[in-house]
């Protein structure tokens, strides 16, 4: 056995002469069984003639036989466990002789764990929510249940909600942006500047075409950058009107009496979102010490397998912005080349995590598990029965063991690890 570089291994193997006549001889009596030949009864075709007619089908089925089964043999001996498919090479298989080949292969990597791994220490304090915090929260309560009354025909002003028709004459691809009906804050701090500009003295029942130039980082790549020509049409002028904060306010809320009932609810909601964000972040940093303590090659079939899942990432958020993914074309090179760092460091983690899992004897409950599909049930809104059996049969269900075992590992790292101020 020899090692290429990393986790690529090679071995090269050979099959005893008599294994190869044996094993030959019974592929060619299964071809001479099911052979239908000019000149012979089915099945009573010489052997010779079989092994002539179908030279090159005997030969590679011999292989296929012979060679998973030796190089399985070979790994078992040598105690290694292949990753990804091996590449056969070299192969020298003549009548007469034993069967040699080559084969190159990836094995999953030994992580021996530095005993530190349970006094990383980490900076992390629980976050503090003000009272300003939480009045802060009830004005966006108060704002998303406003009321837009309508107002008499007017020049438009600043405060204004501008109830407009839009579509795009040109600087972005088909299909045109249109909307029949869009309200718009004239002068807010998210409202472009070129619409506020344009709609502003302009009255219902006018029609402008104007151009808005977009940010690059613009949330719809679709806009993102572009100079577009809209048709605007406004159709009517709007006033926001917020609800009074009183305990009437808190009671259409939910399950509050008091105003002070819904603060202190909010205070604690927003505690344990700030802290569940803290102790993320956190547990990322934890990671990335793991990382960087550990040195050890990571095969490529893992980081290919985990670039191409970051791919399918933004590919999926960029068709969710109405993006055509299907016309774009990728430089599998460039994308893994820009790619790979991350997809290593990502890869890295998950194998510290998952050996880390093995030696705490950390893993993922029935129960854990069952709770995780039911909840998956519910919000598919599909009997827990079939959501339970399509994820057995597709793999799912084992994702979702190896996740919570990553959680479950996580919190384990957190909970050891010494908190100290924030740097």
């Amino acid at each position: 056995m020899a090692l290429v570089e990393g986790c690529r291994h090679s071995l090269e193997i050979s099959v005893p002469v008599e294994t190869v006549d044996t094993e030959t001889e019974r592929v060619v009596s299964s071809f001479q069984q099911r052979a239908k030949l000019p000149g012979f009864r089915p099945g009573k075709a010489p052997a010779g003639i079989v092994r002539k007619q179908f030279e090159g089908d005997i030969r590679q089925r011999v292989l296929e036989n012979l060679v998973p089964k030796f190089l399985e043999k070979e790994l078992e001996k040598n105690e290694l466990r292949i990753v990804g498919q091996p590449d056969i090479s070299d192969v020298h298989f003549h009548r007469g002789e034993p069967l040699r080949f080559k084969a190159e292969f990836e094995v999953f990597p030994h992580i021996e764990l530095k005993d530190d791994y349970k006094q990383l220490s980490v900076p992390y304090k629980d976050p503090q929510i003000s009272d300003e915090d939480v009045a802060k929260r009830i004005e966006e309560i108060r704002d998303q249940k406003a009321d837009y009354s309508n107002v008499d025909p007017r020049p438009i002003e600043d405060g204004d909600y501008a109830v407009i028709s839009i579509e795009s004459v040109s600087g972005v691809d088909d299909p045109p942006v249109k909307q029949n009906e869009l309200m718009l804050n004239v002068g807010a701090e998210d409202t472009l500047p070129a619409f506020t500009e344009n709609l502003r003295g302009m009255s219902p029942g006018e029609e402008k075409d104007f151009d808005a130039a977009y940010p690059e980082n613009y949330a719809q790549a679709k806009l993102a950058g572009r100079t577009v020509r809209f048709h605007v049409a406004v159709k009517g002028i709007r006033k926001k009107e917020l609800p009074e904060l009183n305990d009437e306010f808190a009671q259409d809320l939910g399950d509050f009496r008091t105003v002070d009932e819904l603060r202190e609810s909010l205070r604690k909601t927003m505690f344990a979102q700030r802290q569940h964000d803290a102790q993320q972040e956190a547990k990322n940093k934890l990671v990335e010490k793991l990382a960087e303590a550990h040195d050890f090659p990571v095969p490529e079939v893992f980081i290919d397998r985990q670039v191409r899942n970051r791919v399918e990432q933004t590919l999926h958020s960029l068709a969710a912005e109405g993006v055509d993914a299907s016309k774009i074309q990728l430089d599998w090179q460039k994308v893994k080349s820009s790619q790979r760092d991350k997809a290593l460091g990502e890869v890295k983690a998950s194998l510290l995590l998952s050996r880390i899992a093995e030696r705490e004897a950390i893993g993922a409950t029935r129960d854990e598990v069952e709770k995780e599909v039911e909840r998956i049930a519910r919000q598919q809104r599909e009997p827990f029965a079939a959501v339970r059996l399509r994820f057995e049969k597709d793999g799912t269900l084992g994702r979702i063991a190896s996740h919570i075992q990553t959680e479950k590992t996580l919190n384990f790292l957190f909970e050891h690890a010494e908190k100290t101020a924030e740097e």
